[in-house]
C-alpha cells in the first residue's frame, strides 16, 4: 500500500487534477473494476490514498494495467504488514515489461514478520531505491539465542542514500561484495549480525566512500568492530551486547557515542578522531586499554553515570573519574549523578569525586527519584567555581512516586545550605522539571545567593504540575533573585515534555 504519509507521493503529476470520489473506493472495495478507465495520474492519486496492504494487493489484480501504474509511483509507504504479503511488496517493485524507474523512499513497517518475508522483496528494493530506505519490524524483542535461525541476505544498495533497518533481533548477514556508493546514512537496531562479512568492513570507506551518520543500537554478534571512514561524521553505537574491541579512525569525525556496549567485558579500544567535537561515554574505561588520541577540538563531555549513594569502590564511579582525568578543560561537561530508589545505609560517594576538568558549560542531569540532590549539586559546584553556565535536568522513574520518606538521609551532608560558595561567573541558570519541592524551592534561593552576576534564570516545571500550583510557586522563587536577574518560568503544555510556554506573573500564558 501506498500513502500520503511520504510525503507528496504524486510528484505534481496530478496537481491539477479533483481527488477520486468515494464511488471510487466502492468500487475497490467491490471488487468491480470501474476504475481502469481513468487516466494513470487519477489511478496514482487512487493509489496514494489507499489504506493498507490489503487494498493495494486487492487493487493491483482488478487489472494487469495497474501493474504500469505502481511503477509511477515515486515512493511507496506499507504497513501493518503480516508474513504473507512479502510477495505483494515484490509484484508491486518489479514492472511486467520494462525496467521500473528508480524509487526516492520505500517504507515498510511489519507485524512480526520472518526472514523469508523480507527476503522476496528486499533484492528489488535494492535496484529500485535511489533515496531511502525504511524497514521496521513491530515485533517484541527476542531474548532467546537465535544464532541458529536464518539469517536475511542484506543485498548491496548501490544507489541508495539512506537505509534504516529495525528487525526485531532476525539474524542479518552483509554482502561480501559490491559497494554502497551513494549511502550516506545508515541506522541498524534490534539485529542480530551474522558473519562470516564484517560490519566494519562494510561501513569502511572501501565500501562506503561517502557515508555521513552511522548509528547501531541493540546489535548482536558484533565482537570486534573496526571502521576505517575518510567521510564519517557521526558514530553513534549502543548495546553492542558483546564487543570486545573497537576501532575508530575517522578523520573528520564530529561526533562519537558510546553506550553500553562493552559491558562486563574490559574495554579495548583505539580512536583517532582528531575533528571530534563531541563525544560520548557511557561504558567500562580503563586508560591502560583505551587510545583516545588527539582530542584537542573537543569541545563537549558527556559521561557515565556517577551514584551518589552505593557501596565503596563501585566500578561505574571509578571509571567515571578515571576517564574524566585525562581532561583538564572542556568547553562543555555533561555528567549524570544517579540515586538509588532506597539510600538507606548506603555510604555517601560524593567525596570520591575530587577533581573534574574545568568548564564553561556544565550539565547535570540528576537520577534523583525524588530525593533532595543540594548535597551532590553542592560539592559538584565546589569543584567547578569557574562556570559560565549551569543547566540541571531532573528526572525520576516515570509513574512512580518519590522514593524520598521521613527521615531519608538524603540531605546529608547539609553544609550546602549554609556554606557560602561564590560562582562569580555564572551568569545563566536552566532547570528543568522542576516539581517545587521543599528542598527545591531552598536549593533555587542558594543558587541566587551563590551565583552574584547572574544574568538570566529559566526554571521549566515538570509536567506534572498543574498551572495553579505553579502560580503560587513563582512569586516566591521570584522573591529570591536579584533586581539585575531575569527570571523565566515555563510549563509544559499538557504531558508534551517538547513543548512549553512561557508563564506570565500576570497569569497570562505567551507560546514559545
Amino acid at each position: 500500500m501506498a500513502q500520503q504519509c511520504c510525503g507528496d507521493g504524486g510528484g505534481g503529476i496530478a496537481a491539477n487534477r479533483a481527488k477520486p470520489s468515494s464511488s471510487a473506493a466502492a468500487a475497490i472495495a467491490s471488487g468491480e473494476d470501474r476504475l481502469s478507465a481513468f487516466p494513470d495520474d487519477v489511478l496514482v492519486l487512487i493509489l496514494l490514498g489507499l489504506g493498507d496492504i490489503a487494498e493495494a494487493a486487492r487493487t493491483s489484480v482488478l487489472s494487469h494495467r495497474w501493474c504500469r501504474v505502481w511503477t509511477l509511483l515515486p515512493e511507496l509507504c506499507f504497513h501493518h504488514l503480516v508474513p504473507d504479503d512479502g510477495r505483494r511488496i515484490r509484484e508491486v517493485l518489479v514492472a511486467p515489461d520494462a525496467p521500473p524507474p528508480p524509487l526516492r523512499r520505500i517504507s515498510v513497517t511489519a507485524q512480526d514478520t520472518g526472514p523469508d518475508s523480507l527476503q522476496a522483496w528486499l533484492p528489488d528494493a535494492a535496484r529500485r531505491v535511489s533515496g531511502n530506505l525504511f524497514y521496521r519490524n513491530t515485533a517484541p524483542p527476542r531474548m532467546e539465542d537465535g544464532d541458529g535461525d536464518e539469517a536475511i541476505q542484506l543485498p548491496c544498495f548501490d544507489n541508495a542514500t539512506g537505509i534504516e533497518l529495525t528487525l526485531g533481533f532476525l539474524g542479518l548477514a552483509l554482502p561480501f561484495a559490491g559497494n554502497f556508493t551513494r549511502l550516506t546514512n545508515l541506522g541498524l537496531y534490534r539485529v542480530r549480525l551474522h558473519g562470516p562479512c564484517e560490519l566494519g568492513d562494510v561501513v569502511s570507506s572501501s565500501r562506503c566512500p561517502n557515508l555521513k551518520r552511522l548509528c547501531v543500537r541493540e546489535a548482536r554478534g558484533v565482537d570486534k568492530l573496526s571502521i576505517h571512514s575518510e567521510s564519517l561524521l557521526k558514530v553513534d553505537l549502543e548495546n553492542l551486547n558483546g564487543l570486545r574491541q573497537l576501532t575508530v579512525v575517522a578523520p573528520v569525525l564530529e561526533e562519537l557515542k558510546l553506550y553500553s556496549c562493552f559491558a562486563a567485558n574490559k574495554p579495548v579500544a583505539v580512536i583517532s578522531t582528531p575533528q571530534l567535537v563531541f563525544l560520548e561515554w557511557k561504558d567500562p574505561y580503563d586508560r591502560h586499554s583505551v587510545q583516545l588520541g588527539n582530542l584537542g577540538q573537543l569541545r563537549r563531555l558527556r559521561t557515565d553515570f556517577f551514584f551518589v549513594h552505593g557501596p565503596h569502590n563501585i566500578w561505574q564511579n571509578l571509571d567515571m573519574l578515571e576517564f574524566l582525568q585525562q581532561f583538564q578543560f572542556i568547553r562543555g561537561l555533561d555528567i549524570i549523578l544517579a540515586y538509588p530508589r532506597d539510600i538507606s545505609n548506603l555510604p555517601y560517594l560524593m567525596e570520591g569525586m575530587t577533581v573534574v576538568p574545568r568548564t564553561d558549560f556544565l550539565t547535570i542531569c540528576f537520577l534523583n527519584e525524588g530525593h533532595a540532590f543540594g548535597p551532590s549539586l553542592f560539592h559538584v559546584l565546589k569543584l567547578c567555581t569557574d562556570i559560565r553556565r549551569l543547566a540541571m535536568v531532573l528526572f525520576k522513574s516515570e509513574g512512580l512516586e518519590s522514593a524520598c520518606h521521613s527521615g531519608c538521609n538524603c540531605d546529608q551532608p547539609t553544609n550546602w545550605k549554609a556554606e557560602e560558595l561564590l560562582l562569580n561567573r555564572l551568569e545563566v541558570v536552566d532547570i528543568g522539571n522542576l516539581e517545587g519541592a521543599e528542598h527545591e524551592v531552598v536549593l533555587v534561593k542558594r543558587l541566587f545567593s551563590w551565583a552574584t552576576v547572574l544574568k538570566k534564570m529559566r526554571i521549566t516545571f515538570d509536567f506534572s504540575v498543574s498551572k495553579s500550583k505553579a502560580m503560587v510557586l513563582l512569586p516566591i522563587l521570584s522573591s529570591f533573585s536579584r533586581p539585575e536577574t531575569r527570571v523565566e518560568f515555563y510549563m509544559h503544555h499538557d504531558a508534551n515534555e517538547k513543548s512549553v510556554f512561557l508563564l506570565d506573573p500576570e497569569d497570562q500564558g505567551t507560546a514559545f
